[in-house]
């Protein structure tokens, strides 16, 4: 008698114990948290470069076991990494949430300022004049504020990334805090907009001076060199910055004397390290994920942008970064499924734009590409406007692609404005590399529906962008002070990866054409709740079980 009963104990323990297993398998009705997740730069094409060198945990396991979008695309011309980060909180085009380029020109000031510029706030954690910033000048709701506005602000957004902007513009305008790093003191701060103070947690995480550890060494591959499929561009390319050295080993503590800030952490693959550290502890010390209420988390790992124009990429700093970022992708993977739960989670990675060749390496080729000297052009133009209409401030500003006429001086010479476009257009048609020239009137009275011209028309905004904007030709990018750049409308710039992982996803492939302005939709479509309130974008259906 005693062992039945001893029988019928030890089963019902383990009918119990496989019921709870089996319901915490079971994913709630709506996920309890949304991580998204951004890598600055990442061309669509890296996954496989870097396929062999990735371990199993990482970029591996979210396409292996997540649904990967394989043909997810940007569609308008500024490829910008701030753009990037707004297109995908907001799921609008530039032309709708407004911020056209990672700088905006101010008219009423004659100057350009950071696109997150906000001098009526104060930096929170540091006394950087530089960390005055909020999302003032993003025009439209995010998908993190339509979460707060569904359930009277039960729901926590918080973002972190190194970049000012990439934080601030993946939450919004409602978001309870948004982190980024302080290359003057070391420090994770935020802005008066959010916060009055930094929380315990993130004070005590800032007394650690973590930046000090990552730094006081040197970089050297995390593999042996012969296993980087560009192993062999060591010391070859161009490089800029400290990277002008052109080698490993690096001496980051030598090189953070020299520049006397934390410069250095923001271009080397510890500074992802750091962002995810600190997104760890976001997690622990927020509580997200554990209540009944969808948290939204963002995280943007923004140095491997800047090694990519610093090296270009195909070097192997590059690589080294991405393989170094692939095992923090799988320690942040595990911690997530250990402390919340995988099928609790929905996580979103994508890139906020990708990457051209350097031209000089596709010169070397033979393929065309090209180098377009903006300075020299404005030169000219400057002097042909002051030939046909007299000596006179015509141009305001040039800023990435786009020419700021003076209007006040065009109105006050009783000239027409749309006559004066043109002929700007028509005198920079005429320089080499550049593709297009299309003036502000031509965008704003025709409705163009596809091609290089749609996606100009994507990146319009009538009060903010410039009087005559230009597209160069593929492969060619504007003279600068780095190795390459993304700011353009074609592939190598617009084709990025997208992952799924987690809370009813399934396992598959998705072949068909998508475009990043449909996460934000998607995400909302999952919550039941209203799209961001510009939102262009489409729901993504076939990605869950």
């Amino acid at each position: 008698m005693k062992v039945k009963l001893l029988t019928l104990i030890i089963f019902a323990t383990f009918t119990f114990n496989s019921l709870a297993q089996k319901q915490n398998r079971i994913p709630p009705e709506k996920p309890k948290l949304i991580i998204g997740i951004v890598v600055d730069g990442m061309r669509y094409d890296y996954v496989y470069r870097y396929w062999d060198n990735f371990q199993e945990n990482g970029f591996k396991k979210l396409i292996n076991e997540g649904t990967f979008c394989k043909n997810a695309n940007y569609n308008y011309l500024f490829t910008q990494s701030n753009v990037g980060y707004a297109t995908i909180s907001t799921g609008a085009m530039p032309s709708s949430h407004g911020i056209i380029s990672d700088k905006l020109f101010k008219r009423n000031k004659g100057k350009m300022v950071y696109c997150t510029n906000d001098p009526t706030v104060e930096c929170v954690g540091s006394d950087n004049e530089n960390g005055k910033m909020s999302p003032k000048e993003l025009l439209t709701s995010t998908i993190a504020d339509e979460l707060k506005l569904s359930n009277n602000d039960k729901s926590k957004i918080i973002t972190v990334s190194i970049n000012a902007g990439a934080s601030i513009l993946s939450g919004g305008h409602t978001s309870d805090v948004a982190y980024w790093f302080d290359n003057k003191s070391g420090n994770w701060v935020t802005s008066s907009f959010y916060l009055d103070s930094l929380p315990n947690w993130v004070s005590n995480f800032n007394s650690k001076k973590i930046p000090d550890i990552y730094l006081d060494r040197q970089w050297n591959p995390f593999l042996p060199i012969e296993k980087y499929s560009d192993g062999n561009t060591q010391g070859i390319s161009k490089r800029i910055g400290f990277f002008k050295k052109s080698g490993f080993p690096y001496d980051l503590l030598s090189l953070k004397k020299k520049s006397k800030t934390y410069t250095i952490l923001e271009n080397t693959p510890f500074g992802n390290t750091y962002t995810k550290d600190f997104a760890i502890a976001a997690i622990l010390n927020e509580n997200l994920g554990k209540d009944n209420y969808p948290d939204y988390l963002s995280v943007g790992f923004t140095s491997t942008g800047n090694i990519s124009e610093a090296c270009g990429i195909n070097s192997v700093e590059l690589e080294d970064a991405y393989v170094r970022l692939d095992k923090e992708i799988a320690h942040f993977l595990s911690f997530v499924d250990e402390n919340i739960g995988k099928n609790n989670v929905l996580i979103f990675l994508t890139s906020d734009h990708g990457s051209s060749y350097a031209p000089q390496t596709l010169i070397d080729k033979k393929i065309p590409a090209g180098y377009f000297n903006s300075d020299r052009a404005m030169l000219l133009l400057r002097t042909y406007m002051n030939a046909v209409y007299g000596s006179g401030d015509w141009i305001k500003a040039y800023y990435d692609k786009s020419i700021y006429l003076n209007r006040n001086l065009i109105e006050d010479s009783q000239l027409s404005l749309k006559d004066v476009q043109t002929k700007v257009a028509q005198f920079l048609i005429q320089f080499s590399g550049v593709a297009n020239a299309v003036t502000a009137s031509t965008l704003e009275n025709t409705d163009f529906s596809k091609g290089i011209f749609k996606k100009m028309q994507n990146s319009f905004n009538q009060e903010r962008s410039g009087d005559v904007i230009i597209n160069l030709e593929p492969a060619w990018i504007e003279k600068g002070d780095y190795v390459t750049q993304s700011n353009s409308p074609y592939n190598y710039d617009t084709h990025v990866p997208l992952i799924w992982y987690g809370w009813k996803i399934k396992r598959s492939t998705l072949n068909r054409k998508v475009l990043i302005n449909d996460i934000a939709p998607t995400i909302a479509n999952f919550l039941n709740i209203a799209q961001p309130n510009a939102c262009s974008g489409n729901v993504i259906y076939d990605i869950t079980k």
